[in-house]
């Protein structure tokens, strides 16, 4: 009985703090002993290459985004075009590992759209995390 009590205490207490700090702060995710693990730490943008397509037709438009990103202190900006030049919007891509850093591609880029990589990047590029497409907007 005293074990079943214990138990509805720790979901009780647990749900007094999810109640608490809804609308707050996120809680923080606990690791196998019970202690908040820390969020890794972004990685900086010394050390990320970024594609930049141009996606909207354009002229320079690709070559003036990377040198933007190149500005910010990105390790390398690739400009190129992207295989349609009709997208309507601008978008950031990211392959598995780097949402955090393409959240912040996007604001750095004032691009609100960041959606996982679907794979369709050519192999000369397999390398690189990031893919910023410039749409039309």
């Amino acid at each position: 009985m005293g074990l079943l009590l214990a138990v509805a205490l720790l979901v009780a207490g647990g749900l007094a703090l999810a109640y608490r700090n809804h609308g707050a702060r996120p809680v923080p995710e606990t690791g196998p002993v019970g202690r908040a693990t820390p969020p890794t730490p972004l990685r900086p943008r010394s050390r990320i290459s970024v594609l930049v397509l141009n996606g909207n037709g354009v002229a320079h438009a690709a070559g003036t985004a990377a040198t933007a990103l190149l500005g910010r202190g990105y390790r390398h900006a690739i400009p190129t075009d992207a295989p349609n030049l009709d997208y309507a919007r601008s978008l950031v891509l990211f392959r598995p590992g780097w949402q955090r850093e393409a959240e912040r591609l996007g604001r750095d880029s004032r691009i609100p759209t960041v959606v996982p990589l679907d794979g369709r990047v050519a192999p000369a590029y397999a390398h690189v995390p990031l893919v910023l497409i410039l749409g039309a907007n």
